[in-house]
């Protein structure tokens, strides 16, 4: 019988063997101070139970689960059956560490002031932002200074209640936090806890090249959250791979480590994609999507020199 003890040993020296040359030497192991989670987008239509259950056998602290439209949680059902997702994930000693939200403004369409009421009522710390995006078309600055003002109204309401947004800098031409420095030059105005990143390793070295650690330095007293995933490049597109089989190197998990970071760590497993696009994925696309999990898990865990 195979213990999830022996897959994760398994898995670690998998990923071992990823590596070529020689390694350098690491530090012993030390307990894990982060909170871990993982992303649950490709789990959508299977039950709160059913994807509480995958969290708890991967050995999570909680997850990362969309709370938008066509999430999890429905904005206009949520508190309705939020409470009911968060009682599943209770039951297995798990929370919703971060809550995908679509949500980059106050206003009535995003239901903005019932789903962060709701969700910082029921435990809720913090939430990655809905994006915004650039209109090549005009002048980038103005747009900025437009985002700068919705964002003060939006951190302002969040202060009140207890929960921290956090901007997921995400690669590609109109992406607002692409290049760090525009949301950065917002972010700056405000506490850490007030406003924050969620820092994406994928992202950042697909935008920034060998630049990366510059945009660490940058915003590392900003870091509400740290995204771990990997990717390929196919040509002039990046595809989402496992970890420890692309681009991302274990340097950036070095370099999170030497900052000593202690907020919350995601785990992103998107190459995971149910390719007959089912509205409830099937036993065999779950199967796979846990061992996923755990595969990764044990690379990260190397990578971040967790006991």
């Amino acid at each position: 019988m195979t213990t999830r003890r022996h897959f994760i040993s398994t898995a670690l020296a998998g990923a071992a063997s990823l590596s070529t040359g020689a390694m350098p030497a690491f530090a012993a192991a030390a307990p894990r101070k982060n909170k871990l989670c993982a992303f649950t987008k490709h789990l959508q239509g299977l039950s709160y139970d059913q994807i509480a259950d995958i969290g708890a056998e991967c050995g999570l602290d909680g997850l990362e689960s969309p709370v938008r439209p066509g999430g999890h949680v429905e904005p206009m059902k949520i508190e309705e059956d939020l409470p009911k997702f968060m009682e599943a994930l209770k039951k297995r000693n798990l929370e919703l560490t971060i809550m995908t939200s679509g949500i980059n403004q106050v206003s009535k369409e995003q239901n903005t002031e019932k789903v962060l009421r709701t969700a910082a009522a029921l435990g809720v710390k913090r939430f990655r932002m809905w994006y915004f995006k650039y209109d090549l078309k005009k002048p980038i600055l103005p747009q900025v200074e437009e985002w700068r003002v919705l964002i003060k109204d939006l951190v302002q309401l969040c202060t009140e209640l207890g929960i921290q947004p956090l901007v997921q800098n995400h690669s590609g031409k109109d992406y607002f936090g692409a290049p760090v420095w525009d949301a950065f030059s917002i972010m700056k105005d405000y506490n850490p806890k007030q406003f924050g990143f969620a820092l994406d390793s994928l992202h950042t070295t697909v935008e920034g090249g060998l630049s990366w650690p510059l945009e660490i330095a940058l915003v590392q007293d900003y870091l509400g959250a740290v995204y771990f995933k990997d990717f390929k490049w196919e040509g002039q597109k990046d595809q989402t791979v496992p970890l420890g089989t692309g681009q991302v190197s274990r340097e950036f998990a070095n370099t999170i480590l030497k900052l000593k970071f202690e907020g919350p760590i995601s785990l992103h497993t998107e190459y995971m994609v149910d390719k007959a696009n089912k509205k409830v994925p099937d036993a065999d696309f779950v199967k796979r999507s846990t061992e996923a999990f755990k595969r990764d898990l044990g690379v990260l865990k190397e990578w971040m020199q967790w006991a």
